[in-house]
């Protein structure tokens, strides 16, 4: 992996962190507020699943191949 993709997933990593603390702060709102439906709740919920998966497969790409 060359340094220039490192840091493009780097900014990508910060960018989906970010995104899924807002979710996570949009999702307590809501539930707090008692005004939202459950869908709207579900659907939240799962696109902050898949920022986590995202994540993790972004970080999996920058830790080496450790063979023991």
């Amino acid at each position: 992996m060359t340094e220039q993709e490192e840091q493009e997933i780097r900014q990508e990593l910060v960018g989906l962190r970010q995104e899924h603390r807002d979710l996570d702060t949009a999702i307590a709102a809501l539930v707090e507020s008692g005004r939202a439906d459950h869908l709207t709740i579900q659907r939240l919920k799962k696109r902050k699943l898949a920022i986590r998966d995202r994540i993790q497969h972004l970080e999996d790409r920058l830790v080496p191949d450790i063979i023991a």
